[in-house]
C-alpha cells in the first residue's frame, strides 16, 4: 500500500474535526431539549399562543437545528473538501 500524502492526512483531519464538531453541537441541543421534558414539563407546557407550547416549539426547533448542521457540513464539504480532494487526485495523477 503506498503512502499517504500529509495534505489527505491534514483534509482527513479537517473533516473529522468538523463532523465531531457539529455531533457534539447536534447532540448538545437533542438532549439539552430532553433534559427539558424530563424535568420541566410546567415549562414546556407555557402557551406561547392559542394551540402552541413551548415544547412544541422547541421539538420544531431542534428539528430545524438538525436541518441547519446538515446544511453547514454539505456547504463545508461542497466548497472545502471536496475541492481539495479533487486538488490532491489531480497531483496524484501527475
Amino acid at each position: 500500500m503506498p503512502p499517504v500524502p500529509e495534505q489527505l492526512r491534514a483534509l482527513d483531519a479537517a473533516r473529522w474535526r468538523i463532523a465531531i464538531g457539529l455531533t457534539a453541537a447536534m447532540t448538545a441541543i437533542y438532549v439539552g431539549f430532553i433534559l427539558l421534558i424530563a424535568y420541566a414539563k410546567p415549562l414546556l407546557a407555557t402557551r406561547i399562543a392559542p394551540g402552541l407550547s413551548l415544547g412544541i416549539l422547541l421539538g420544531v426547533l431542534v428539528i430545524l437545528a438538525a436541518w441547519l448542521l446538515i446544511l453547514v457540513y454539505v456547504r463545508w464539504a461542497n466548497r472545502h473538501y471536496d475541492t481539495a480532494l479533487a486538488d490532491l487526485r489531480r497531483q496524484s495523477v501527475r
